[in-house]
């Protein structure tokens, strides 16, 4: 199956690397949303919608301290980065390959029009860590409801459309993994709602 070859790299990422790669530097906000604005449409070939709203969410994650109105800097020394660290651009991309692109839930990928977003498989609340083992690939409606539901109703999902990917590829080990999980699915009563037959 052909893949989508175009380099991917989420809003709040663009914004965080311009912050890093000035440390220490305070920065007025268009400078930031200026660069921002065109470096996205630069690499992805679309528009950045709400740049602004990207800055102000960095500073409520504790990311960026806000010096004055309008004027944000990245202090390394100050920064916890550890509880904010997210899914690096690299390790999006593994996972957006890992995933073919389309939404472990419901299937649908950017060809059907779908935006898609990185969550995690643990939850970060949960000490679910940042790496490509714990990241899936959802459209914006399932990443809502992941949110909403805190991911209790859609591992077993998930777990079901690994095994058919895998099962379609004839990858074995794969496929072995996936039973024994929804096994345990079955065996603790999860997701029972989801019905699902070998």
């Amino acid at each position: 199956m052909a893949k989508n070859k175009k380099s991917y790299i989420s809003q709040l990422d663009l914004i965080k690397e311009y912050f890093l790669s000035h440390p220490n530097r305070e920065i007025p906000h268009p400078e930031v949303v200026d660069w921002a604005t065109k470096e996205y449409s630069k690499r992805t070939k679309k528009v950045f919608r709400d740049p602004d709203r990207a800055v102000r969410s960095l500073h409520q994650k504790g990311f960026l301290i806000k010096v004055r109105k309008g004027v944000y800097k990245y202090d390394p020394d100050f920064i916890d980065n550890k509880d904010f660290d997210e899914f690096t651009p690299e390790q999006k991309e593994e996972i957006l390959k890992r995933g073919d692109y389309r939404c472990a839930v419901c299937d649908l990928g950017e060809k059907e029009g779908v935006k898609l977003h990185i969550a995690h498989l643990k939850p970060k609340e949960l000490a679910g860590e940042h790496t490509i083992e714990n990241g899936q690939v959802l459209c914006e409606k399932h990443h809502f409801l992941l949110k909403e539901y805190k991911h209790k109703s859609l591992g077993k999902q998930f777990i079901i459309n690994q095994y058919e990917r895998a099962k379609y590829i004839n990858d074995k080990e794969v496929m072995a993994l996936s039973l024994e999980l929804l096994e345990i699915f079955e065996k603790h009563g999860i997701d029972s709602h989801i019905n699902w037959k070998k």
